[in-house]
Formats: C-alpha cells, structure tokens, sequence
C-alpha cells in the first residue's frame, strides 16, 4: 500500500474502521469526516472495494456498505485497546465522537479524576530547556514540610512521566544534585534558562530496567486464577512487566505491590509479585521514602 498518498490510505483506514467496529460507512461519513467532494468519497470507496475484495457490499436498503461476511482487514490492525482508548478520549471531553472515528459510541462513563493544572507556559518553557539542553529555574511547591513556600529551583529536564494520575517531568535538581521528579502542577513559574547540569544519560534510575514478575493471587479459586491471567496477558500463569527503575514505586502503587499482596484481600488485590524479595530490593536502590504528606522522595 506504500505507492498511495498518506491521505489516501488513511480514508481507507477510516472506511475499514467503521466497517469493522461499526458494520458499516457510506460516502457521507467520509465527506464529514475528511471535508472531500463527493465524487472524492465515491472513489475512495471504490478504491477500497478494489485493495480489499469483499470486505465492503453495498446494502441498497441501508444505503451504505456493510462488512461482508468474509471481512479480513488490510489496512487496519484491529486493537481492542486503540478502540477503547477513542472511547476513553471521547468519554473524557478529550475529542468528540467524530474526531475520534467513532459514529455511533455506546454511553460511557469514567471513573472521576480530577484534572490537575498545568500551567501553559511553565510547561512551554520547560520543553524549550529540554530541547535545548539547557536548564531552567522553576517556582516549585514541593509538599516537603521543610518548604511550606514556594521555593526557586533551578532544574535540567531530560524526560516526563506520567502515573496515571499525575504528569511530572524528569530533571537534574542542581540544588541537591540528584535527579528527581518534579511534578508539573506545583510549577507555578519560570525564570531564565541557563547552562545544563548533568546530561539525562546518567539518569541511571531512567534508563536501567527491573523486571516486575505477577501471576494471579493464589487466595483465588482456580477458575479465577486462570481468567486473570488472560485478563493480563499472562503466559503459564506469570508476565514480566519490565519498568523503569524511576517509574517502579509509581507501577507497584497503581498494582497494589507496594507490600505483600499475599496478605491482601484477592477479592480486591487479583495479583501478587511473584519475586518480593527483588521488588523490596529494587525500591531500595530506586531510593523511594514517603514523607509526611504522601509523597515519594522523588517527587521532590
């Protein structure tokens, strides 16, 4: 498909979309969606029915192309969890249905996270330290209650991470000389961008890797233990999460590993790590301490 135009290939890519998640498309989703002429819309779907043979029949009563029976996709790879993602994006005001491909999407709703602000420029300024390779002084309110004010930092940022909650960015702290995180939402202002500190590429704890080994909690029963190993991809009741030494107290939190998950409830806890002591030993190298209001050590 390589000797086609990028728009091209992507309107097919839209046509079998909607053809496979939603049974159907017809000229007009592709004139709403892409803004093209008629007569553009009736030639990609022509064009569609010529690469895939098919998987596109007209339905006259319906006045839309429906899968066939024998659909097999060509320009799309069918992932449940990109089809979710577009329904996440929609269900959280991210995009409307439409941008997102998604005709017709079923009523959803999220479990509630509040948003957590980010400042536009303290973010901007942040990336141009980043790309620049320079550093950057940051007002930083760090929940350490040895600075109960906002204090002037100066930092070198290399990477982001995200927990699934919060955005921090990864940077050299030349105040402490160490690298930390630096959560986005408590940067209420910057100041001049200046000479780097130490390079990303000693980050160690970003870049060196600890495999996290789960299988299913062995309080549940065996036809429980088996449907949670396919719920997580599991190959002869284990997988291996290889994570981020920097990343790794953010992981276990959201799994529910920080302690033993065997003395946990597997009603609410479906998992344990089955290499604890390597866990317990990874943290420790990682360096992670709680302080009084919650936060790791390396949330500065």
């Amino acid at each position: 498909m390589t000797d086609m135009k990028w728009g091209v290939e992507r309107r097919l890519e839209f046509i079998e979309f909607r053809l496979f998640w939603e049974g159907g498309v017809n000229r007009a989703d592709l004139i709403e969606m892409f803004g093209v002429s008629v007569p553009q819309a009736s030639k990609d779907l022509t064009l569609y029915q010529e690469k895939a043979p098919g998987n596109a029949l007209y339905d006259k009563s319906a006045r839309r192309y429906v899968a066939g029976a024998g659909f097999r996709p060509v320009f799309l790879d069918p992932d449940p969890d990109a089809w979710l993602l577009r329904l996440r994006s929609a269900a959280e005001g991210f995009a409307d249905a439409g941008g997102n491909w998604l005709a017709a999407p079923p009523e959803a709703d999220m479990a509630l996270t509040p948003r957590r602000k980010v400042d536009t420029a303290a973010l901007r300024g942040i990336l141009a330290a980043l790309r620049e390779g320079a550093s950057l002084e940051i007002l930083y309110q760090s929940m350490n209650p040895a600075r109960p004010d906002p204090v002037w930092r100066r930092i070198s940022p290399h990477a982001f991470g995200y927990d699934g909650f919060r955005w921090h960015v990864r940077a050299w702290c030349h105040e402490t000389g160490k690298f930390k995180d630096f959560l986005l939402p408590r940067v209420l202002d910057i100041g001049e961008r200046g000479a780097a500190g130490a390079s990303g590429e000693g980050d160690r704890l970003w870049h060196d890797h600890f495999d996290i080994v789960i299988a299913p909690h062995p309080g549940l029963s065996a036809g429980q233990q088996a449907v949670v190993a396919r719920d997580y991809g599991m190959a002869d009741g284990r997988a291996v999460l290889a994570t981020r030494y920097a990343m790794l107290f953010y992981v276990l939190k959201r799994l529910g590993l920080l302690e033993d998950a065997r003395d946990r409830d597997p009603r609410t806890q479906y998992i344990v790590a089955e290499n604890p002591a390597a866990v317990v030993a990874a943290l420790r190298r990682a360096n992670f301490e709680f302080d009084e209001a919650g936060q790791t050590g390396g949330g500065s």
